[in-house]
């Protein structure tokens, strides 16, 4: 349950009688709101190991995507950053696509990820990504309305589709994350998938030394080269509960966010929180945190402006309230994310209905798709 599946949550309770179509499906690890829904998975879910290894049919998502048969359904919506838009919609369908990012992975991230990778498994990727690409382009004509998570995702939107998108940040669960009395404070935190376009690597680096202690939650494949060289002032804890990470967010001094992020919900599960964000000053983070008010910015990636931004932070720390904190997140609440997209799906059906009347006919139909991120 991250970013992606937290908004296939609130699409269900808007259309709590909606279809959902996506590549693999593990209910242990889905929240009831969307069980109770009619889940079809594509025929990648019939690959040997693919619940846990999906990412090595990349190649094979397209095509599965494309013989999803959603004749008559009147509205489809993907949500992506996978190639989920690429679902072929009936003509008389309008098809509305929330788009986390599109697929970092062949687009801004393709080196960085192709670094990572055996040599055997970077010929295979250098081929795959490259039809990716142009399919990628190719599909995204089929979408009738972008929405994108950051005005930063719709930029990118803008620059690798050709297209305008309109922006509905992500939705924080207040009821999850709040204040606690009498908070510890004693530790900064790192929560979320450790993988190298995180800088997880930098915020070590930045905290060898220094006199306080970093916690990271989370795995990810650069997670057990980073814990053999970590200073004994950084703590793994590997993956947490959802309540062990809502007690993690409640009690860290701050929130240490050092990647460039499409946005990153966290910084604003940690406002809920009521603790602030020492924030990458880049990507989606300029859109979640304000400067010296939920959080401040550092400006170079590099070990020394970090630390510099920790300092800082050491000297203004009790200038951040908790209440001002919470009351920033209550902006991106579950109910304004769903009043914002259902009045684009509102504008959309209006703009460009189905039949010649001019007026929209009523949508009977829903169908949302979800492609996990590689």
């Amino acid at each position: 349950m991250r970013g992606g599946e937290r908004v296939i949550e609130q699409l269900c309770r808007l259309y709590p009688d909606a279809d959902i179509y996506t590549h693999v499906f593990d209910p242990e690890r889905i929240s009831d709101t969307i069980k109770r829904h009619r889940i079809e998975c594509t025929s990648i879910a019939g690959l040997p190991f693919a619940r846990k290894f999906y990412k090595m049919y990349l190649g094979f998502m397209p095509r599965a995507l494309e013989h999803i048969d959603l004749t008559g359904y009147d509205l489809v919506i993907s949500s992506e950053s996978g190639p989920a838009k690429g679902v072929i919609a009936p003509p008389n369908a309008h098809h509305i696509c929330y788009c986390h990012s599109p697929m970092r992975y062949i687009w801004d991230y393709f080196h960085p990820y192709r670094s990572e990778m055996s040599f055997p498994a970077r010929a295979v990727f250098d081929h795959v990504a490259h039809r990716l690409r142009q399919w990628d382009v190719t599909s995204a004509a089929r979408v009738d309305r972008f929405v994108a998570n950051s005005a930063f995702v719709a930029n990118r939107i803008q620059r690798y589709y050709g297209r305008s998108a309109d922006v509905i940040h992500p939705p924080v669960s207040l009821d999850t994350f709040r204040p606690v009395a009498n908070p510890t404070r004693d530790f900064y935190l790192i929560a979320g998938e450790i993988v190298p376009y995180k800088r997880v690597d930098l915020a070590i680096e930045a905290f060898r030394g220094l006199n306080c202690k970093l916690v990271i939650a989370g795995r990810g494949s650069a997670a057990a080269k980073l814990q053999r060289h970590a200073p004994d002032n950084v703590e793994f804890m590997g993956r947490v509960s959802d309540d062990e990470l809502a007690g993690l967010y409640a009690n860290c001094r701050a929130l240490v966010f050092p990647g460039e992020e499409d946005f990153g919900l966290v910084p604003l599960e940690v406002m809920a929180s009521g603790r602030p964000v020492i924030a990458y000053g880049s990507g989606g983070a300029l859109e979640s945190v304000k400067d010296l008010e939920t959080g401040l910015f550092f400006r170079q990636h590099t070990v020394e402006s970090l630390r510099d931004a920790i300092t800082r932070f050491e000297l203004i720390e009790s200038k951040f309230r908790p209440e001002r904190l919470r009351a920033h997140a209550e902006g991106y609440s579950e109910a304004n994310f769903r009043a914002k997209f259902r009045q684009i799906v509102d504008s959309e059906l209006s703009r460009s209905p189905r039949s010649g009347s001019g007026v929209a006919a009523p949508v009977d139909g829903v169908a949302t798709v979800t492609a996990p991120a590689a």
